[in-house]
């Protein structure tokens, strides 16, 4: 095709084409589980027919042909001659296929054509854009962020006058255009969960295992970049949750479960970053055994497992190496997926988690930023030079007092009972310069609490600056690949800042210290020393880990709702349950709920929980280690004396998975 206009209208069909073809294969998919549903079976033959009548009006004879077929066996399935289960839609999900290489046969001379010109007559709703013109217009607004920062800072020495006026104006303008060409970007998720559904389905009868999966959240928007780039690991995860993750039939049913597994897709919005989970009813992982693994690969000793919580005894399947499979197969069993799916996710700035219960099941949960290009930084100093560090990796900042101590030789920080890990930047900085790691911190020093991959470290800088949002620039060739830095960015006064990558960071002071940062999370002891927050809840006083807490907040009465005899509320865009404490805790009413209701904000099994409680009262810092109570309650870790009143200590996931299977 050499004509302009023809060449367009391939490219047209190729975009709706492929559109059709991921619909007819979710519908065969849904058909699968429910043959009888007409609906499916009609919404299949609509998009076949489509495909086949633009085919032969574009004069593509083979395209036509194949999709004839197709819509020929769902006639059949029509007219109830055919049940779309088991082969007949395996032939379908064939056709589908060939359908797509056929497709991707005609990108060549679709990539010849030029940028889709807007009029689409061609339609009023929407209009295709190249995607290097998008990518052209968001490196504009970065552009113009970098010109407004400069203008602020240059404005801020002013007196009120026409360039003050006109900078917060171009502030306003600036940071509504950066919003809306950032939705340009967006696409929903769900177009990954069409794919993910088909490679579980294929994977389970080649194994002769029965899965089905599930899926939510497919509306969530992410950069088209991040779609891209959480593509790969969302397929490691599913492919490692059918392999070894889900048990064949026959145990399944030995263990009390259905013969069919269950994979769930979830995403959602979380404080402005997108949580993705891959969850499992599988057999689980047992962190002991991991564990063992761990040392008999010689990436522990038997002392340093020994000393891990669980959680970072599940973080072990994340390393290169160790894999969570019982023998190697031809999917899995040579500790690379895992790895693999926790190099890419931080290569993006994101974060992966790991839950599992053994014999219950398992729970990835990717934590990714919304886009790459403009992101919030802290901007610190150290060696008479700015660096930045990404605000989703800063948990506080802390001046720095008495509290820094020498344990082993190595710094530690003591912060609020609890031992943390300091690193020098100045001395990760310069590794070979003794006098930069002996160095005493000056008056301005402080303390960033970062955490990455499930460990906490504490960096000491020179100078904490402000916040400001930066611009993400790639190294250039002299610092490409370097472990601690992971962009570059211009300040609004025109200087250079360099990004640091805080992943890298934490691994490189684990290796130059001989061990895994697991200090970072440890306590100073079991559960001595533990900062806690005391509330008043009914007639009952309770203490809850800090570590816990994900913030506090007042909601006004009115604002609380019921929903599926639950009571919830609408919070930052999600519908967040209510857990009423007291109740929880089997306490007498104190007297009517206040109003506003102080809500104390935990991690639930599936997002946020709010903790409705009477009174926040304060942080206590070196309370006694519970005793265990007389009576044992669900949720309740023991009891212990707080500022000379019995309080209740609270194991807080346990707490909320009573409370929300009781209904609290």
């Amino acid at each position: 095709m050499t004509d302009p206009a023809q060449r367009l209208a391939l490219q047209e069909f190729l975009a709706e084409s492929r559109e059709g073809l991921a619909l007819v294969e979710a519908e065969l998919l849904a058909l699968e589980r429910d043959p009888t549903a007409r609906p499916r079976v009609d919404a299949a033959f609509r998009a076949l027919h489509t495909l086949k009548g633009t085919a032969g009006f574009l004069g593509l004879a083979a395209l036509e042909a194949l999709a004839h077929e197709g819509e020929e066996l769902l006639a059949a399935a029509r007219a109830g001659a055919l049940e779309l289960a088991g082969e007949p839609v395996g032939t379908l999900l064939g056709l589908v296929d060939r359908l797509r290489a056929g497709l991707d046969a005609l990108e060549p001379a679709a990539q010849a054509a030029p940028g889709a010109e807007a009029g689409r007559e061609a339609g009023e709703a929407s209009v295709r854009v190249d995607v290097a013109a998008m990518d052209r217009l968001m490196d504009l607004t970065g552009e113009l962020v970098l010109v407004r920062n400069q203008l602020l800072q240059l404005a801020a020495g002013a007196v009120a006058g026409p360039l003050v006026a006109a900078s917060q104006r171009l502030d306003q303008v600036t940071s509504d255009l950066q919003g809306e060409v950032m939705r340009t970007r967006l696409q929903p998720i769900g177009t990954l969960w069409g794919p993910l559904r088909r490679v579980a389905r294929d994977l389970a009868a080649a194994l002769a295992k029965r899965a089905r999966v599930d899926v939510e959240g497919g509306e969530t928007e992410l950069d088209r970049a991040l779609i891209e780039a959480v593509r790969g690991p969302l397929g490691h995860l599913v492919r490692n949750a059918i392999d070894h993750g889900l048990e064949p039939p026959a145990a399944r049913r030995a263990a009390g479960k259905p013969e069919e597994g269950r994979i769930a897709l979830r995403a959602r919005h979380e404080g402005g970053k997108v949580v993705i989970e891959v969850h499992d009813d599988g057999a689980g992982l047992d962190p002991r055994a991991l564990a063992d693994r761990a040392v008999t690969a010689g990436q522990l000793t038997r002392e340093e497992a020994g000393r891990l919580p669980e959680r970072e005894l599940l973080a072990l399947a994340l390393r290169p190496g160790l894999s969570t499979a019982g023998a190697v197969t031809a999917l899995s069993g040579r500790g690379v997926g895992l790895d693999a799916v926790k190099t890419s996710v931080e290569r993006v700035g994101g974060a992966v988690e790991l839950m599992s219960a053994p014999g219950r099941g398992t729970t990835v949960r990717l934590v990714i930023p919304l886009t790459l290009a403009i992101i919030p930084a802290l901007l610190v100093a150290s060696g008479g030079q700015r660096f930045a560090l990404p605000q989703a990796h800063v948990l506080e900042v802390v001046r720095v007092d008495a509290g820094v101590e020498r344990v082993l030789g190595a710094p530690v920080f003591r912060l609020r009972g609890r031992l943390l890990s300091l690193v020098h930047l100045d001395a990760e900085l310069r590794p070979d310069d003794p006098a930069a790691a002996a160095a005493a911190p000056g008056d301005d020093a402080a303390v960033v609490v970062l955490e990455a991959d499930g460990r906490r470290l504490g960096l000491l800088v020179a100078e904490v600056h402000d916040t400001e949002e930066i611009v993400v620039k790639p190294l250039g060739a002299l610092l490409a690949g370097h472990p601690l830095f992971a962009g570059a960015t211009v300040l609004g006064d025109g200087g250079v800042a360099l990004i640091l990558d805080v992943a890298g960071l934490v691994a490189r002071a684990s290796e130059r210290r001989g061990d895994d940062a697991t200090a970072a999370a440890a306590p100073s002891g079991p559960a001595a020393g533990a900062a806690l927050l005391v509330v008043e809840a009914g007639a009952e006083r309770a203490a809850l880990p800090l570590e816990a807490v994900a913030r506090l907040e007042e909601l006004p009465r009115a604002a609380l709702e019921r929903a599926l005899g639950r009571d919830v509320v609408q919070h930052r865009g999600e519908v967040v349950p209510l857990v009423a404490l007291g109740r929880a805790l089997g306490a007498p009413a104190a007297g009517p709920p206040p109003d506003p209701v102080p809500l104390v904000m935990v991690a639930g099994p599936m997002g946020a929980v709010g903790l409705a409680v009477d009174r926040v009262l304060d942080v206590f810092e070196g309370a006694a280690a519970p005793a265990a109570p007389a009576t044992r309650r669900r949720g309740v870790a023991g009891t212990a004396v707080i500022a000379g009143r019995v309080t209740q200590v609270l194991d807080v996931p346990e707490l909320v998975a009573a409370a929300l299977e009781g209904g609290a």
